[in-house]
């Protein structure tokens, strides 16, 4: 059905291989737009944006089950913080 697609890199202008594989995912996620950058340029790009870097974590305690956690945001007294296990049963 997909078969492997050559395209240009708009940034650094050489050719990269969009595969079959990597169609098939593009189209299961309904992406419609074929990517514009090879990968090189595409991590380049996430690490000038401060994309694909470790995230700050914060420590905090669960307001439902009282174990401690940790969360990728500033915890304040004044919102209730919830472990992902709780925070995941509360939707």
């Amino acid at each position: 059905m997909y078969e492997d697609k050559t395209l240009v890199c708009k940034d650094c202008g050489q050719e990269f291989t969009f595969t079959a594989g990597e169609q098939e995912f593009y189209a299961e996620k309904g992406f419609t737009n074929e990517p514009q950058r090879c990968k090189a340029c595409r991590q380049a790009r996430k690490t000038s944006r401060g994309e694909g870097t470790e995230r700050q974590m914060y420590d905090a305690v669960c307001a439902s089950c009282g174990k401690a956690c940790k969360v990728p945001f500033e915890p304040h007294d004044d919102r209730p913080v919830y472990c992902s296990d709780c925070f995941r049963n509360r939707k």
